[in-house]
């Protein structure tokens, strides 16, 4: 058996696509979908994920008010900044990019984000919503799997699902959404015990542990035939690799995803529709989502 290559990049430009077309629209009826991005501190990586999404919302046409802090930037200073954007009327999605510098906590100045402006799903508010169901601004990472699952017309109904990763980021969200689409969801994680005979069980694989060469999804811990989701991403000799040793396990898989080009594009897409669906509740319009196959 050879799995069959799930494409977040070709996927993903088919949403952002969809999502140009639904944004000239919406601009053609005066609503500018605005998403503002702040990023404190220097780090590489996080400057390199920030201008990925930028460039995203340039191909969109999502308007984008950029604002980088510098790392000694108090609490206080970068609250104040998160409650100007919730009230500003013309922002309609907040991204502050993660993690933070130290002493700064993420998760306090999480909380003050407005929900409604939550594009990426990250506040209580819309974890609860998430919860429930009743949630339309999903965390990125996670609503990006699923829209590969449904793309490659994947059964979540009944199956049984792993994940490897317990995290607000991944793990939790995609238990509920999961959860929500009836399959029957394990979550596993460090203190977990032997984990190979819970991904054995696994019809749906989903891994997001990224601390490779220490921990690697190989074909021995694979069910035959199942669908296998690789989130994460390493750095091993100067090369990007996932969790999931990919020669070995797509033998063994139906469906794989690779990285780089899995999962990663997806989330940037998913940014994206969060900030038109924010934009399109904020202005209280009827404006339905380009669909995509």
């Amino acid at each position: 058996m050879t799995a069959i290559l799930m494409d977040g990049k070709a996927l993903a430009a088919e949403v952002t696509e969809g999502l140009r077309v639904q944004v000239t629209r919406m601009k053609s009826d005066g609503m500018l979908p605005t998403l503002a991005t702040v990023l404190v501190g220097d780090d590489p990586a996080s400057r390199v994920y920030v201008s990925r999404k930028h460039r995203a919302a340039e191909v969109v046409g999502i308007g984008v008010q950029n604002y980088t802090l510098p790392e000694d930037t108090s609490e206080g200073e970068l609250l104040s900044l998160i409650s100007k954007l919730n009230d500003d009327g013309e922002v309609n999605g907040i991204l502050l990019q993660l993690p933070l510098p130290s002493p700064l906590e993420s998760r306090r100045v999480t909380e003050k984000i407005d929900p409604d402006k939550d594009v990426d799903g990250l506040t209580i508010t819309s974890a609860g919503r998430l919860a429930y169901g009743q949630s339309d601004l999903v965390p990125c990472t996670p609503r990006g799997v699923m829209e590969l699952l449904h793309h490659y017309h994947i059964a979540v109904g009944s199956s049984k699902a792993v994940i490897i990763n317990r995290s607000m980021l991944v793990g939790k969200p995609l238990h509920h959404l999961l959860l929500n689409e009836d399959a029957t969801v394990t979550v596993c994680h460090s203190k977990s015990s032997d984990l190979s005979s819970l991904t054995r069980e696994a019809d749906i694989l989903i891994t997001a542990v990224g601390r490779r060469p220490g921990f690697v999804v190989t074909a021995d811990m694979v069910k035959d035939g199942a669908v296998v989701v690789d989130v994460a991403m390493n750095r091993v000799e100067g090369k990007l690799v996932g969790d999931v040793d990919f020669d070995g396990v797509s033998n063994k898989a139906s469906y794989i995803t690779p990285v780089p080009g899995g999962v990663g594009p997806m989330t940037v897409a998913m940014l994206m529709q969060n900030t038109v669906i924010a934009t399109v509740k904020q202005k209280g319009a009827v404006v339905p989502l380009v669909a995509h196959q």
